[in-house]
C-alpha cells in the first residue's frame, strides 16, 4: 500500500509538471522562425521567449558563441547581441572609453547590431558605482547611465 501511494503521488507530480511546462513554452509565430531561420541557418540549440506583446527573443548559439536576437511578431529582424572578450574590443572603441572615464573596469562588453549599424554595450564599474555605457558605429558615446547599486541585506 505504501509503493502505491508513493507510485501515486509520483504520477501526480510529473503530470502536473508535464502540463505547468507545456502552459509555459512559447511558441513563437511561424513567420518569426522563418526569418529566424534565414538569418541564422548554423544557429544551434535555439529558445524562444515572448519579450513583449510585440516582439520575440531567441538565444542561440552559433560557432561557439552565445547569441541573442530579436524579431518582431511579423518577423521583421530587431537585433542581434552576442558578448565578446575584453581583448577583441577595438582600439578606436577603448580609446573612447579611455577619454570619458578613469580608472574603469569593464565588467562585461557585447555587440549590438541593428539595421543602423554595430555598436558597443559596457558595463563598467568605477569604484564602486557601476555604469551601462554604449559607443555607436560611428564612434559616437550615445549612453552613459549610472545603475542602481543593490542594497546589502542583514
Amino acid at each position: 500500500m505504501k509503493t502505491l501511494n508513493i507510485l501515486t503521488i509520483l504520477a501526480i507530480t510529473v503530470a502536473f509538471t508535464s502540463c505547468a511546462q507545456n502552459k509555459n513554452k512559447k511558441n513563437a509565430p511561424q513567420s518569426v522562425i522563418s526569418s529566424f531561420a534565414n538569418k541564422f541557418p548554423k544557429a544551434k540549440k535555439v529558445e524562444w521567449s515572448k519579450e513583449n506583446e510585440n516582439e520575440w527573443e531567441a538565444d542561440f548559439k552559433m560557432n561557439h558563441i552565445e547569441y541573442s536576437a530579436n524579431f518582431s511578431n511579423k518577423g521583421e529582424w530587431l537585433e542581434t547581441e552576442y558578448e565578446i572578450k575584453k581583448s577583441d574590443i577595438p582600439t578606436n572603441i577603448k580609446n573612447i572609453l579611455d577619454k570619458n572615464f578613469t580608472d574603469y573596469d569593464i565588467e562585461d562588453v557585447e555587440i549590438s547590431e541593428t539595421a543602423q549599424g554595430k555598436s558597443f554595450e559596457f558595463e563598467i564599474e568605477i569604484g564602486e558605482q557601476e555604469y551601462k555605457v554604449t559607443i555607436d558605429h560611428k564612434g559616437n558615446l550615445t549612453k552613459k547611465e549610472e545603475e542602481e547599486n543593490e542594497s546589502d541585506e542583514d
